[in-house]
C-alpha cells in the first residue's frame, strides 16, 4: 500500500496547492476575507500530506521496499541504512519531492511568522508559493512519480550511485536546497508586492530576514558540496567550474546582490525596481539550475539521467515563471518612485557597485554554462567552456568589490566625508603592504600567494577597524547588533575565503608516482612511505587498500589508507586519504597497481599537499553564520500595526 499512499498524498497535496495558489489570490483580488482566509490552511494541509508521501518514502527505503521502482533502483539489501536513508534524494524522483517538501517547509514557516503582516498582502505572498507548489507537485505526479510499482517484486535491488555513498551526501542536498528554495520567499513577496502595488520600503524589510537566511543556507549547501567533491571525487580539487556547480553558484551571486539592494531599499527607499528584479532572478536561476540538474542537457558529475519530457516540462515551467514575473515586472516597475537621493561617495554607490559585478559575475557565469548548449544548436560543432574562462574573468569581476569591501561599513548613507576613508584607507594599504612583503619571502615570490595574503589582510583588517571603531563609540548594548554582526561575520569570512583560494592554488604540490612497498617521496617537509596494499571489507563494498605512513624530520604524522572500492554491482570508486590541519592538507588517492596480478607489487599513487585549503570552507562558513545572524535581527520583527501603517499602494493602484 505504501505506493499508492504515496501517489494519493501527492494528488491530495496539489490540489490543496490549487487552493492555496488561486483562491487567496483571488481574494485579495476581489477584497474577499473568506477566500484570503484560505491560504494558510491549505497550506498547512498542502504540508501535511507532502510530508506523508516524503516519510512514505524515507519508509519503503528503510524497509527495503523492492515494489516501489524508485527504491529498488537505488538501494540493495547490503546499504547501510544512513545511506539509504540518503538514497531517498540520491536520483530524480527523489530529489524532486525533497525540494516539494522543502518549500513546504518554507511556506509553513511563512503563514506562522506572517500573522502580523496586513492580510491581503500576506494572502498574495502565500498565493504565490502555493503556484510554485503546483508547478513542481504537478511535474513530480505526471514525469518523475517516485511511487511507480515494480511487480514482481525483486529479491534485492540496485545500488546507490558510489560517487553518493559518502557522508556528505546525507546533508548537502537537503541544505543546498534550503537555498535554492528559499529565494522562493523573496520572490512571492516581490510578486505579491507587484500585483498590489504594494512597492514602499515596508515588504523589503519583511523579506530580507528571509532571503538572508535563504542565501546562508545556499552558503552552507556550496559549502558542502565543495567538501564533498574534494573528499571523495579523489581529484584533490574544491571546485571545477562544473555546469552544476554553476548552477548553484548563479543564484548565490544574484542572492548576494539581493540581499545589498535590499539594504538601499528598506533604509533609503532606493533601488526599489532593482531589488524586486534581483528577487526574480535568484529564483529564475534557482529554477534553472533544476532544469540543468535533470533534464541531462549539461554533462555533469552531480546531474541526474537525461529525460526530454522532463526537460520540456521545466522549460515551459521555467518560461511561465519567468515570462510572467518578467511581464508584470514591466507594467508595474514603471510606476515605482525613485526613493531618495545620493551622492556618488555614499554608502549607495558602494553597494550599487557590487551589485553590478555580481550580476555581471553572474551572466558571465551563465553565459559559459549555457554556451556549449548554444553552440551545438546552432551547430557550431562541440564547444567547450572551461575553468580558463571562468578563472580569468571572474577575478577580474570580483576585484571591485573586494576593494570596496573594507570601506562600505564606513560609509554614510546618502553622502559620506571623504576625509574618514583616507584614514582607513592608510590603515589597510600599510597592513595590506606589510604582510605582502613579509608573505613574498616566504612563499619564495609566489605571485597568486602575495596577492592572496594582501587581500585577505584587506578585508580583514577593513573589517576590524570597524569593529573596533563601534567598540571604541557606541554605547555598551548597542555596539554590535544582529545585522551589524552577521555583516561584520560574512566580510571577514571573505577574507579567510581568499587566503584559502590563493594559497592553496599557489602553494599546493602535486605528485603522481610509481611506488613499490617501501619505497619513500618527499613533498616539502614530508616523506610519504608506502607500505603496501592489503584486501579491506565494508557492508556493500571490497576494497584494495593501501597503507602511507608520512613523517616529518623523522617525527610520525599520520597513517593514511586510500583505497580503491569496488561495490556489490561492479562499480569502483576511489576513496582518498586526507591528513587534515589548520594549515594544510595532506591527501592521498590510490591509482592502480602496476602488475593487476601482484597486490603486494609497485602501485600508481597521487601525492597531495595542499596549504590552507580548509581555510576556503572556513570562509564559506563565516558567510553562512553572517547570514543567518543578520536574519536574527529584532528589527525585523513585525507587528501588526506597524506593518498596516507602512504598506502603501503605487499611486494609481488599489489595495485589492
Amino acid at each position: 500500500m505504501t505506493p499508492e499512499l504515496g501517489q494519493l498524498a501527492l494528488i491530495l497535496a496539489l490540489l490543496l496547492a490549487l487552493a492555496q495558489g488561486v483562491l487567496p489570490i483571488v481574494g485579495a483580488w476581489r477584497g474577499n476575507g473568506a477566500l484570503m482566509a484560505v491560504a494558510r490552511p491549505a497550506a498547512a494541509g498542502q504540508a501535511v500530506f507532502v510530508a506523508l508521501a516524503f516519510g512514505l518514502l524515507v519508509w519503503a527505503f528503510v524497509h527495503f521496499d523492492f515494489s516501489v521502482q524508485y527504491v529498488a533502483d537505488n538501494s540493495n539489501l547490503a546499504l547501510p541504512w544512513y545511506y539509504r536513508i540518503a538514497a531517498v534524494w540520491g536520483a530524480h524522483e527523489g530529489s524532486l519531492l525533497l525540494w516539494i517538501f522543502i518549500l513546504n517547509l518554507w511556506t509553513v514557516a511563512l503563514a506562522a511568522f506572517s500573522r502580523q503582516l496586513p492580510e491581503v498582502f500576506a494572502a498574495r505572498v502565500l498565493g504565490v508559493l502555493g503556484l510554485v507548489a503546483v508547478g513542481f507537485l504537478a511535474f513530480i505526479i505526471f514525469t518523475s512519480n517516485p511511487f511507480g510499482r515494480l511487480l514482481p517484486m525483486p529479491a534485492d535491488g540496485g545500488d546507490l550511485n558510489p560517487v553518493l555513498q559518502d557522508p556528505g551526501m546525507t546533508f548537502h542536498p537537503p541544505v543546498l536546497y534550503m537555498g535554492y528554495v528559499g529565494f522562493s520567499v523573496a520572490f512571492a513577496f516581490s510578486i505579491a508586492g507587484l500585483l498590489g502595488g504594494e512597492l514602499e520600503q515596508a515588504w523589503v524589510r519583511w523579506a530580507r530576514p528571509w532571503t538572508n537566511v535563504a542565501w546562508a543556507f545556499l552558503s552552507g549547501g556550496i559549502v558542502a558540496g565543495s567538501w564533498w567533491a574534494y573528499a571523495e571525487l579523489g581529484w584533490g580539487g574544491w571546485w571545477f567550474w562544473d555546469p552544476v556547480e554553476n548552477a548553484s553558484f548563479m543564484p548565490w551571486l544574484v542572492g548576494a546582490a539581493l540581499i545589498h539592494a535590499q539594504a538601499v531599499t528598506e533604509k533609503r527607499g532606493s533601488l526599489r525596481a532593482w531589488t524586486i528584479l534581483l528577487s526574480i532572478f535568484a529564483f529564475s536561476l534557482s529554477l534553472l539550475g533544476t532544469f540543468l540538474v535533470r533534464s541531462g542537457v549539461l554533462t555533469s558529475v552531480h546531474a541526474f539521467a537525461s529525460d526530454p519530457r522532463r526537460g520540456l516540462f521545466i522549460l515551459c515551467f521555467l518560461a511561465v515563471v519567468v515570462g510572467g514575473s518578467l511581464l508584470l515586472y514591466a507594467l508595474r516597475a514603471p510606476k515605482v518612485a525613485g526613493g531618495k537621493p545620493f551622492r556618488v561617495v555614499s554608502r549607495e554607490t558602494a553597494i550599487l557597485v557590487s551589485n553590478l559585478m555580481f550580476t555581471v559575475a553572474a551572466a558571465m557565469v551563465l553565459l559559459g554554462t549555457l554556451f556549449p548548449l548554444v553552440g551545438d544548436a546552432l551547430h557550431l560543432g562541440k564547444v567547450s567552456v572551461g575553468p580558463p574562462y571562468f578563472g580569468f574573468l571572474f577575478p577580474l569581476l570580483m576585484l571591485p568589490v573586494v576593494l570596496l569591501l573594507p570601506f562600505g561599513p564606513f560609509l554614510r548613507w546618502g553622502k559620506s566625508d571623504a576625509a574618514p576613508l583616507k584614514s582607513v584607507l592608510l590603515r589597510v594599504a600599510i597592513a595590506a603592504t606589510a604582510c605582502a612583503i613579509v608573505a613574498a619571502f616566504l612563499v619564495d615570490g609566489q605571485l597568486k600567494a602575495i596577492a592572496g595574503v594582501a587581500a585577505a589582510v584587506w578585508c580583514a583588517v577593513g573589517t576590524l577597524l570597524y569593529v573596533y571603531k563601534r567598540w571604541r563609540e557606541v554605547p555598551r548594548g548597542r555596539r554590535y547588533p544582529a545585522e551589524m554582526a552577521g555583516m561584520l561575520l560574512a566580510h571577514f569570512g571573505v577574507g579567510v575565503f581568499l587566503v584559502g583560494v590563493l594559497l592553496s592554488e599557489s602553494l599546493s604540490v602535486t605528485r603522481d608516482v610509481r611506488m613499490a612497498p617501501g619505497e619513500t617521496q618527499t613533498i616539502g617537509s614530508y616523506q610519504f612511505r608506502f607500505d603496501g596494499v592489503h584486501a579491506s571489507r565494508g557492508p556493500n563494498w571490497h576494497a584494495e587498500q593501501g597503507v602511507v605512513t608520512v613523517t616529518r624530520d623523522g617525527k610520525p604524522v599520520a597513517v593514511m589508507h586510500p583505497q580503491k572500492r569496488t561495490y556489490l554491482r561492479g562499480q569502483v570508486q576511489t576513496e582518498s586519504a586526507i591528513d587534515p590541519g589548520i594549515t594544510r592538507d595532506l591527501y592521498v588517492a590510490l591509482g592502480e597497481p602496476m602488475d593487476p596480478a601482484k597486490l603486494e607489487g609497485a602501485w600508481a599513487l597521487r601525492l597531495y599537499h595542499k596549504p590552507f585549503v580548509r581555510w576556503i570552507w572556513a570562509g564559506g562558513l563565516f558567510m553562512m553564520l553572517g547570514g543567518f545572524a543578520s536574519a536574527a535581527d529584532r528589527r525585523f520583527r513585525v507587528r501588526r500595526a506597524a506593518a498596516a501603517a507602512q504598506i502603501e499602494p503605487v499611486a494609481g493602484e488599489s489595495r485589492a
